[in-house]
């Protein structure tokens, strides 16, 4: 039937969350803790390849992608982040950056301008993961490659409940396994070319950020 409409996106966490957030997330002991094993492991992962177009989604306040401009010098990376908050923080420390603010489901920027994307303890907040990761896929040049952080659980009744969880407290989230990562970079247009799990204390050893590298499956999605 034609009259039913366009599909609705499933609901998302709200912009204040990350805007509060954003108050914390620069904190020393937040970012030894949560953020910088996971940040190392993606420099580490770049540093072969060496590109010089990066996005980096879900940018926060621009800590990584300071790194990556250092890491990468000559080359152009974006930080694109959600959240106004997180942004204002990023570009008042590390001015002169090209600084955007968009939804990862419809990012602002033409097809195949980047030679990497990375995204870090984010991909479990976008309502739509499939969406998100094909505008990367976009996004990406035909020899780029997307690289995504987050939490994966060991078993999908897990995963389940933290959502049901999330839900209640109102900033819906949902983290996938290792397995259920492949099937969104599968119906994204991707090829897992590897994961790898990332060494954090305390927190990781019951919940193991893993790092998964796609690159654009040929042919198309």
């Amino acid at each position: 039937m034609d009259d039913l409409g366009p599909p609705v996106t499933p609901r998302g966490p709200t912009q204040w969350f990350f805007d509060a957030w954003s108050r914390v997330y620069d904190a020393p002991l937040v970012q030894r803790l949560t953020y910088r094993p996971v940040h190392d492991a993606i420099v580490r992962a770049l540093a072969s390849r060496h590109p010089r177009r990066v996005l980096d989604l879900a940018c926060g306040t621009g800590i990584l992608t300071a790194r990556l401009r250092e890491a990468f010098g000559g080359g152009r990376v974006a930080g694109c982040d959600f959240s106004r908050g997180m942004l204002a923080r990023a570009a008042a420390r590390r001015p002169g950056g090209a600084w955007v603010q968009a939804d990862a489901q419809r990012l602002p920027f033409r097809d195949g301008v980047f030679d990497a994307v990375v995204c870090t303890e984010a991909l479990h907040w976008f309502p739509d993961q499939v969406r998100a990761l094909a505008e990367c896929r976009r996004v990406l040049a035909p020899d780029g490659r997307v690289l995504v952080a987050l939490v994966n659980v060991p078993a999908e009744p897990i995963g389940d409940a933290v959502r049901v969880v999330s839900q209640v407290v109102g900033q819906p989230f949902r983290w996938p396994t290792r397995d259920g990562m492949r099937v969104l970079f599968a119906a994204a247009g991707f090829e897992v070319e590897a994961q790898r799990r990332i060494f954090r204390l305390p927190g990781g050893l019951l919940l193991p950020p893993v790092l998964t590298t796609g690159v654009p499956r040929a042919g198309g999605a």
